[in-house]
């Protein structure tokens, strides 16, 4: 019985170091970047898009479909970012657990 005490306690103690992480998530912000720099994307820890910045050479008519695929690579890049960031922090909760396929962290 002390070891299922034990366990439970750590898996309390799990909880609430998920719930602090997803709060510093929610108040980080990372980076995406193209174009050599051309293009910038800032977004949060839910993957919300908060700031873009272009850089005035590639605000041209002729320029629109390149302009437009740049924000989107930014963009993805930040978005992998955020998530490499989300699973180094949750993989410090969870000491490395792994889980079962299909499985994800926060529960």
């Amino acid at each position: 019985m002390k070891n299922l005490n034990q366990m439970l306690k750590q898996a309390q103690q799990m909880q609430n170091q998920m719930a602090d992480i997803q709060k510093r998530l929610e108040q980080t912000e990372l980076s995406g970047v193209s174009g050599a720099g051309m293009v910038s994307v800032v977004i949060n820890g839910k993957g919300e898009m908060r700031g873009i910045k272009i850089d005035p050479s590639l605000i041209a008519p002729q320029e629109k479909e390149i302009l437009e695929d740049l924000i989107v690579a930014a963009f993805n890049d930040a978005k992998s970012k955020l998530e490499i960031y989300t699973q180094e922090e949750m993989s410090k909760v969870s000491g490395g657990l792994s889980l079962p396929g299909g499985m994800k962290l926060p529960f």
